[in-house]
Formats: C-alpha cells, sequence, structure tokens
C-alpha cells in the first residue's frame, strides 16, 4: 500500500496544476493573438507608408502605373508566397497610412529614425519596372522585439479589422471619439458598426457646448455628472419591436430586459443592471419602479420609467417620487443623489422644463426602435452648434454693453 501511495499523485496537487496550465494557456493565447493583431496592424501600417513613399514626389512614376501600381505589388508578393496582400488590402493599407500618418512626430524612438531612413533608402534604391517591397520587411530593425514596435503598439491598440472601420469615418475628432470609447470598452468590430451607425458621437455633442465635445475626441464620453451620461435620442433597434406597431410598456421592457447587454451598451459606461418591477411601499400602497440601475462611475442609483407614448407632466411627478424615495430610504450617505431618466416616445421640451426645477436630477429622452441616418443627426448637431454661437454672442454682447 505504501507503494501505491508513492505512485498516486495527490488529486489536490493535480487540480492546482492542471488550473495553473489552464490559466497560463489562456493568458498566453490571448497575449499571442493580440501579438497577432498588433504585428498585423504594424505591417499594413508600413505596406502603406511604402507605397505612399513610392508614389510621392515621383509624377513620371504615378503616370505610368497608375492604378497598376498596386494590382502589380499585389501579384509579385502573392507570387512569393505572401498572403493577405490583396489589391483591396493593399488599398486600405495606403489609406491607414494617410489617415494616421501623424504619429511620426509620436515615435521619437532611433530605432524609429533609422527604421525610417531604411525605408527611405529603400524606395529611393527603387528603379521604374522594381516593385519587390518584400525584403525590406526581413530586415532585423523590423523584429517584433523592436523598440519601434512597441511604441507602435501604445498607438494602435486596435485590431486590423476595428481600424478598417474606424478609416471610413472622415471627421478627425469623431473618428478619434470612436477609437477611444472601443479601446477602454473592449468593443468587438461589430459592437463598434453598431455603435458608429446609431451615432453616439452626435447624441452625446447635441446636450454639450463646443468645449464639452472637443473633450469627446481627446479622452471619450467622461462620467462626472449625471448629465454626462445621458443620450437624447435612446437607439433601441436590438429590441426587434416595430416603430409603428402598437406594444405596450410592459412589452418594451421585457424586450429591453431580454437584451440587457445591449441595453446596457447603449446606456453608456458604468451601468450595471440591478431589477426590474422594483417594488417599494409607504402609505400602505405599492409602487413599482419599471428599472432599476446603478452607475459605479457615479456611485448613484439610476431609476428608468418606460412610457410608450407621449411624456406628461404627471409622469414627471411620479418619477420626482421614486427619486425622494430612493434618496430618503435606499441610498447610502457615501453616495451622490439618485437619477431618474423618463425613456419616452415623444415629449414637450416646454412641458419638461416648466415641470421639473433647474437643479432636477430628473431627465426626459426620447427612444427610437430604428437606427437614425448619419445625416440627420450631424443636422441637428450642426443646428444646435449655430443656437449655441447665437446664445454665446448675445452673451458676449450684453457683457460689453
Amino acid at each position: 500500500m505504501s507503494e501505491l501511495k508513492k505512485v498516486n499523485p495527490d488529486p489536490e496537487g493535480i487540480e492546482s496544476l492542471i488550473q495553473k496550465i489552464a490559466l497560463t494557456h489562456e493568458s498566453l493565447h490571448a497575449s499571442s493573438v493580440k501579438a497577432v493583431d498588433s504585428a498585423l496592424v504594424f505591417r499594413n501600417w508600413l505596406f502603406g507608408f511604402y507605397i505612399v513613399e513610392f508614389e510621392g514626389g515621383r509624377d513620371a512614376r504615378s503616370e505610368l502605373y497608375g492604378k497598376r501600381l498596386l494590382q502589380e505589388i499585389s501579384k509579385q508578393l502573392q507570387a512569393s508566397g505572401i498572403r493577405g496582400v490583396s489589391t483591396t488590402i493593399l488599398r486600405l493599407c495606403r489609406q491607414f497610412y494617410e489617415t494616421y500618418r501623424d504619429i511620426y512626430p509620436s515615435l521619437t524612438d532611433k530605432s524609429f529614425e533609422q527604421s525610417k531612413a531604411l525605408v527611405e533608402n529603400f524606395s529611393k534604391s527603387l528603379k521604374n519596372n522594381e516593385f519587390d517591397i518584400y525584403p525590406s520587411l526581413t530586415d532585423k530593425s523590423f523584429t517584433p522585439k523592436n523598440a519601434l514596435w512597441s511604441q507602435f503598439s501604445k498607438h494602435f491598440p486596435l485590431s486590423w479589422t476595428h481600424y478598417v472601420t474606424l478609416i471610413t469615418i472622415k471627421g478627425v475628432e469623431e473618428r478619434k471619439f470612436y477609437e477611444i470609447e472601443a479601446t477602454q470598452a473592449n468593443w468587438g468590430v461589430r459592437e463598434l458598426q453598431r455603435q458608429f451607425e446609431s451615432g453616439p458621437y452626435e447624441r452625446l455633442s447635441l446636450s454639450r457646448n463646443k468645449d464639452e465635445v472637443r473633450r469627446l475626441s481627446t479622452e471619450g464620453q467622461i462620467i462626472e455628472k449625471p448629465n454626462d451620461m445621458i443620450k437624447n435620442p435612446y437607439i433601441l433597434e436590438f429590441t426587434g419591436l416595430e416603430e409603428k406597431s402598437e406594444f405596450s410598456e410592459h412589452t418594451l421592457e421585457t424586450a429591453l430586459i431580454d437584451k440587457i447587454e445591449h441595453f446596457l451598451l447603449e446606456l453608456g459606461k458604468g451601468f450595471l443592471f440591478e431589477s426590474r418591477q422594483k417594488r417599494f411601499t409607504f402609505d400602505n400602497r405599492h409602487f413599482f419602479v419599471d428599472l432599476v440601475f446603478y452607475n459605479r462611475l457615479l456611485r448613484s442609483y439610476v431609476l428608468i420609467d418606460l412610457k410608450v407614448g407621449d411624456l406628461k407632466h404627471q409622469d414627471l411627478g411620479q418619477m420626482q417620487m421614486y427619486v425622494n424615495y430612493f434618496d430618503r430610504h435606499v441610498r447610502m450617505e457615501n453616495e451622490s443623489p439618485t437619477v431618474g431618466i423618463l425613456l419616452c416616445k415623444t415629449k414637450s421640451h416646454e412641458m419638461v422644463e416648466l415641470t421639473l426645477p433647474k437643479d432636477s436630477n430628473i431627465y426626459a429622452s426620447q427612444y427610437q426602435l430604428y437606427m437614425p441616418s448619419k445625416e440627420d443627426l450631424k443636422r441637428q448637431l450642426e443646428e444646435a452648434q449655430r443656437e449655441w454661437e447665437s446664445q454665446q454672442r448675445m452673451l458676449d454682447q450684453n457683457n460689453d454693453e
């Protein structure tokens, strides 16, 4: 028996060993995937750099080759056994470099200057009929352990497919906003595309002045006060409910709960779901809050009431009662005041403004069951900006007087 005990390993020891191996695999596998993504982004930026440098300032060469340049490069590289170098990919590489060529000043590492000189010398050495840019990629200065790649990765934390989407966004500030948000929120490519199509940049910008809009493009969505998290409208196309069909508030609530992950993404940063139809009682009467969330960035409860029709002043009064109850009986001393959001189909801005006090923590936002066009959102943003500018001019005139 003693010999058997020596042969049989300790079961707990095996479980611990397996757990370590599994965790190591998961960690390094994730790292390897990210490393491959970074290498692909780096490679494609350099491809774009080579092509633009080859074309730049060489009118005779551009006239000679024109569109055939990318076709010939693709043909010869594929013949060399290199994959992922179709004419379409090379065109995207060129667009990617042209969109992000301003990272030059940020990469001050000597290895970048050496690599840049190497590329420029290589480009100069190309003759009119030579297209083979592959040898430059074998140079030791471009190995993954190079400090240049390390610096480059800090500027490009997303995958190549993310950047294929981002380079389609023409506005620089808008593109920076989505790049920051995709990085911070760890959006997949589909979520990035969905977010861009639903226009959160425009919807968030509608309630901000120019300085705050500019901050969106440098820091992303920063949640410091309740108004920072409010969108108008909220886009709920993921519920699958048809715009023209009649449905109850219970149906809308159920659809949101069924797609809670999508709804949390639409709500924005820091939201945690607590409960639906949260009941509280006073004066021998029961009241129910449709949806209760907690925002960990604001450290406050967020109550959402759903209205499938036009918002009425009674709805605002009811939400004020819900907020008051949570502030007095639920929230702790170290938590911020409760926020109330009424999601409604339609609303009167004047009625909301007259009903709620100026310092109210209650917000009325409309929702849409379809994706609005980017043109409509941009038009609304432009109108809002013109209104802000007009108000600012009036304030300046009054101050001068």
